[in-house]
């Protein structure tokens, strides 16, 4: 092999090796800078979800407790009703029994 082969050769690896690294270190900036970013939408995502789930805790609770009333005084009413529909009815009639 020539010198100029050699050189070209050698030359060819350099670069490869030069590119090689450059890339991997280009590649670890992107993953540090994409986990910087992701802890910090993370942080800011978990404080929004938190206060959601507060207001959204207190409305059920709210719903909880209207709807608990108007299910009492539904109750309360069918009781009323069943109540005016016997005595609407009156008591049950009884058969005639023939005296001889």
């Amino acid at each position: 092999m020539s010198a100029d082969t050699v050189t070209i050769i050698v030359s060819a690896i350099g670069i490869v090796l030069t590119l090689g690294a450059s890339l991997f270190a280009a590649g670890a900036w992107m993953i540090r800078r994409i986990d910087e970013r992701l802890g910090t939408v993370d942080h800011r995502l978990s404080a929004r979800i938190d206060t959601v789930e507060e207001k959204l805790g207190a409305r059920i609770d709210t719903v909880e407790e209207k709807l608990g009333a108007r299910i009492d005084a539904v109750a309360a009413d069918v009781t009323d009703l069943k109540i005016a529909v016997a005595r609407l009815e009156g008591p049950p009639r009884r058969l005639l029994v023939s005296g001889s």
